[in-house]
């Protein structure tokens, strides 16, 4: 009798510990399935194009980093940030002598954005010393051709500054055998570009896997940000036809523009 006893409380407290385990299955919460993410651009309504580039090298478009800061570079270079069409007026005059200078020196197009990055809200010399459009120092301008001294200041000129920014890039592209890479390294310089690609190996020389100082690590981007604002300012906030201001320049204008 003891031992019928006996297995029958065992039974029944099997039975109850298997109830109460499957009534708590059924109420434990799902445990959330972790799935990939492909990260795309936040592009602005009813945009029209995937194609974030510089030079005809592309920026990707599944790196949460890159379009972090692709995003932010966006929002600070649109109207409602900027407050203000100089960016696009600037454009309108500096454009079409850059333009010309730079096809002759087989440097792509894209590069007429650096001088509105570099110099395009700036006004004088920065602390540094760099002037002009290209933020060229007087050694280094001396360097690429251009008269700097008392009486004659080559890097407020434009045209002839561009010319000299065209020697200094294809040098930089010669080294470093990249569009992208050339024109970071006009911003920190070849030195610093060089010890960067010695030390980020892993990078594989692409600007985008790479790491810099805060300045040049947002360079690329807010370069991107500038040409997508002047290609289409409509889908920025900004109003204007920026082929109605480079039309409504004259020839006399540019010419007395670029002293």
């Amino acid at each position: 009798m003891i031992k019928k006893g006996l297995i029958t409380c065992s039974v029944i407290w099997v039975t109850v510990v298997i109830s109460v385990l499957s009534v708590y299955a059924k109420t434990e919460p799902k445990k959330s399935v972790k799935r990939n993410t492909e990260y795309k651009f936040i592009y602005p309504k009813n945009y029209r194009s995937s194609n974030f580039s510089f030079a005809d090298e592309s920026v990707p478009v599944n790196d949460i980093r890159v379009t972090r800061k692709m995003k932010h570079s966006l929002v600070k270079t649109s109207y409602s940030t900027v407050q203000s069409y100089v960016l696009q007026e600037e454009a309108a005059k500096i454009f079409p002598i850059i333009v010309p200078v730079l096809k002759a020196n087989g440097i792509p197009e894209d590069f007429k954005y650096l001088p509105l990055v570099e110099a395009g809200l700036k006004s004088g010399v920065s602390k540094a010393g760099a002037a002009g459009w290209w933020q060229f120092m007087p050694g280094t301008a001396r360097t690429y051709g251009l008269k700097v001294n008392g009486d004659r200041d080559d890097r407020y000129s434009v045209r002839k500054s561009t010319i000299a920014a065209c020697k200094y890039i294809k040098e930089l592209y010669a080294e470093f055998h990249s569009w992208t890479l050339a024109a970071a390294a006009y911003n920190v310089g070849e030195i610093k570009m060089e010890k960067a690609l010695r030390s980020q190996r892993e990078a594989r020389a692409n600007y985008f896997r790479m790491h810099f100082n805060p300045e040049t690590g947002s360079y690329l981007y807010r370069i991107i940000a500038m040409k997508q604002v002047i290609e289409q300012p409509e889908l920025y906030g900004y109003k204007i036809n920026k082929q109605s201001l480079i039309a409504n320049l004259e020839p006399t204008d540019l010419m007395a523009f670029d002293n």
